[in-house]
């Protein structure tokens, strides 16, 4: 009945990969937990996504703002774009991405079998990803996604499914943009699902739900007798030593030292062409990144005045500023978070006012950043 690919580790385990986006993928889920009798249903899901699909939840203008106070615009903006192809495929078919999932739980809560979600959480994932990119790979990851024209590639579900799913597809992609990304992103996951499956009692046959792509790396993983289980350390965000956290604190200390000994030298000259050259930089740099993210006129000033002063302190940054103006101009209606969250095309990054304010922010910090790395080595050219 069912073409869903299927992997039996033993006669314990079954391992069931999915297409996000297919029909075909729900009506398998129910099929092979009637052919297989499991005890147990292992769900790749974590539990915010799970509430997320459950509870049907919006974006809402508290929503909003708390993730630009907190900085989670890039995350929430990375994360929006890796499912934009995806949900666009899957309301094509009438049916929401992630609805094989809440088959499977659903299925077994009313069988009243034991349901487990065994992904990490998703912030988790998306926050290790970002700390394993550099600037210039977070830039790339922006342009290439963003730069992707509607209707360039048609994809076929069925050959898809056979193989692997969308967002697989995508995430695969991180690799050439960042290999630490890539194994963050694909790599890391397949293990922690692959120890949350062989965590389970021996004494229970376990049907596993999961993404197709994600299939072949967890079997691999779980056909290893000698499973390490580090989902303790997976789920854990690398603190920074004295070393990291001073880094940011040098091209500050670097910039202020440079004024004071021009001041104390009395070379009043140079005080005023450093002072213009880190002006300029870094309010062109930071204005520029939040004109191409469409920011309302106000917001790009806001953006040119507040970078030179936030590049000198780590604790802030000029997309927050930016970003709550233009929330602020152009605050998004229900109807824009509503419509946001579905992210049908990539258009509504621009087009769309609660995706504007998330890429107002998050270009105008990464121009930010850019602008204060180019007036250093102008500030000591010119001296």
């Amino acid at each position: 009945m069912s073409e869903a690919p299927i992997i039996d580790i033993d006669n314990r385990i079954r391992l069931l990969g999915t297409a996000h986006v297919a029909s075909a993928s729900v009506a398998a889920v129910k099929h092979h937990i009637e052919e297989f009798q499991p005890d147990v249903i292992a769900v790749e899901l974590c539990q915010s996504r799970h509430q997320a699909l459950a509870e049907d939840r919006r974006l809402d203008k508290e929503g909003l703002l708390k993730v630009i106070k907190e900085g989670k615009a890039p995350l929430v903006l990375i994360q929006s774009l890796l499912a934009a192809e995806q949900r666009r495929m899957g309301m094509d078919e009438d049916i929401q991405p992630g609805a094989e999932l809440m088959a499977a739980v659903k299925e077994g809560e009313a069988r009243e079998l034991e349901v487990v979600l065994v992904d990490r959480d998703i912030q988790t994932t998306l926050r290790r990803a970002w700390k394993k990119m550099g600037l210039r790979e977070k830039i790339r990851l922006l342009y290439s996604l963003l730069g992707e024209e509607e209707g360039e590639e048609d994809f076929d579900l069925e050959e898809m499914l056979a193989d692997q799913d969308l967002l697989s597809t995508l995430l695969e992609e991180f690799r050439t943009i960042s290999a630490g990304a890539g194994t963050v992103l694909i790599d890391e996951r397949d293990e922690y699902i692959a120890s949350g499956i062989s965590v389970i009692s021996p004494e229970k046959k376990v049907l596993a739900v999961l993404g197709a792509g994600h299939l072949q790396g967890v079997a691999k993983i779980l056909k290893n007798d000698d499973i390490v289980d580090r989902r303790q350390e997976l789920d854990t965000l690398t603190k920074k030593g004295p070393l990291a956290k001073s880094i940011p604190w040098l091209l500050p200390i670097a910039v202020f030292s440079l004024m004071a000994w021009l001041l104390y030298q009395g070379e009043r000259e140079a005080l005023f062409t450093a002072g213009a050259i880190w002006l300029a930089s870094n309010a062109i740099a930071a204005a520029l990144f939040c004109a191409l993210a469409g920011g309302h006129p106000i917001s790009v000033l806001v953006a040119a005045l507040a970078s030179p002063i936030t590049s000198l302190n780590p604790m802030l940054a000029a997309g927050w500023f930016a970003g709550y103006a233009q929330m602020k101009l152009k605050e998004p209606t229900a109807e824009d978070l509503q419509e946001f969250i579905k992210l049908d095309s990539m258009k509504l990054f621009w087009t769309n006012r609660a995706g504007r304010v998330l890429l107002v922010t998050s270009l105008t910090n990464i121009g930010s950043m850019a602008g204060a790395w180019i007036a250093a080595p102008l500030i000591a050219a010119g001296l």
